[in-house]
């Protein structure tokens, strides 16, 4: 296992304690924190061990992080018309 993937897998287990832990903000913040850390070890890991692991990686960060990539989901299918149409 190299570098990239050690990385990846502690971000996992960091990602899964902070979730464990109370929060105010409805974990928020650490989700900026996680997403912050997240894309560059994202971008080393698909680097070093190609598009493929890049994508299972990619696949196991949005199951940890599903809130924000649901909201973004959302956000985007307004931005783009995808929403109802009043016909």
């Amino acid at each position: 296992m190299n570098g990239s993937l050690i990385c990846a897998a502690t971000w996992a287990l960091a990602a899964n304690v902070l979730a464990m832990m109370p929060s105010r903000d409805n974990h928020w913040t650490r989700a900026y924190w996680l997403i912050g850390l997240g894309i560059p070890i994202l971008g080393w890991v698909a680097w070093q061990n190609g598009p493929w692991v890049g994508l299972l990686v990619l696949l196991a960060g949005m199951s940890v992080l599903r809130w924000p990539v649901i909201y973004l989901g959302r956000r985007a299918t307004r931005a783009f018309g995808g929403g109802r149409s009043d016909e």
